[in-house]
């Protein structure tokens, strides 16, 4: 009788460890991307932020000092938006989702990078257009559905100035690139995008004062990535990007760690 008892546990021990085996999440192929970049800029208390004040919305104070208590931490201050950021839909859209709401299967998707930088060079006011994405889709094909879109305008080289990369004019208005309203309604309405990313302060041009994309796409559900680095070393297509944002309840926007996964 005790040597039956051992063998039924002995085969169900056996089953439970072969459905196990077989439900096993099977982990990532090293071997299926050959660099991670990091689309994110350090934060700090000398980057640039929206309202250009001299004095930093970034604050951050020592807690913990390893000489004295043994170990080394900080309490930091700064807005929702200041660095990489991410902006939730919240942000221009009553009862949309805050950060915390986004469905985190939005925050890794197939990536797609416009570059416009010849354009930006020569018109910092420049909108990208349909015309745009039509030359990116000629040479790259259809943009992936749910895909995220960056813009590529080269307006990180300025970040390490806060004067040269909010450039403003006489017009005490800031000038620099952003996406046009046509562009991003093409973008949601027939590509299906849920998210859009720049390297510059904003998704629109700096001198909107009206916001037109930002109050489109957060009504759409639509995420924005701004003042996003390093675009120059991720290819036009074929990349992932994993968007990690600061888990903020009821967060309008939050610092955000952007990274592309390249094949």
């Amino acid at each position: 009788m005790i040597k039956w008892k051992t063998f039924a546990i002995g085969c169900s021990l056996a089953l439970a460890l072969l459905l196990i085996a077989q439900h096993k999440p099977s982990m990532p192929d090293p071997n299926v991307y050959r660099a991670v970049i990091d689309l994110t800029h350090n934060v700090n208390n000398h980057s640039p932020n929206w309202e250009g004040s001299e004095q930093s919305p970034f604050q951050a104070k020592e807690l913990g000092n390893i000489e004295r208590d043994g170990y080394y931490s900080r309490v930091f201050t700064t807005e929702e938006h200041y660095g990489t950021h991410l902006d939730a839909p919240a942000h221009f859209a009553k009862g949309m989702w805050t950060v915390d709401q986004i469905p985190v299967e939005r925050l890794v998707r197939p990536l797609v990078v416009l570059d416009v930088r010849s354009k930006a060079r020569s018109n910092p006011d420049y909108e990208i257009g349909v015309q745009d994405i039509a030359d990116w889709e000629s040479a790259h094909g259809e943009i992936p559905t749910g895909g995220v879109v960056m813009a590529y305008t080269g307006w990180d080289e300025r970040w390490n100035s806060q004067k040269e990369f909010r450039n403003v004019g006489s017009d005490h208005l800031s000038h620099y690139p952003g996406f046009s309203l046509e562009a991003v309604k093409f973008l949601v309405k027939t590509r299906s995008v849920v998210g859009l990313g720049i390297d510059t302060m904003s998704v629109d041009i700096g001198a909107s004062t009206t916001f037109p994309v930002h109050l489109f796409t957060s009504n759409q559900s639509v995420y924005h990535l701004e003042n996003v680095a390093n675009l120059g070393l991720v290819p036009p297509s074929g990349a992932m990007v994993v968007v990690a944002p600061i888990k903020l309840e009821g967060g309008s926007g939050g610092p955000a760690r952007v990274m592309a996964l390249v094949k």
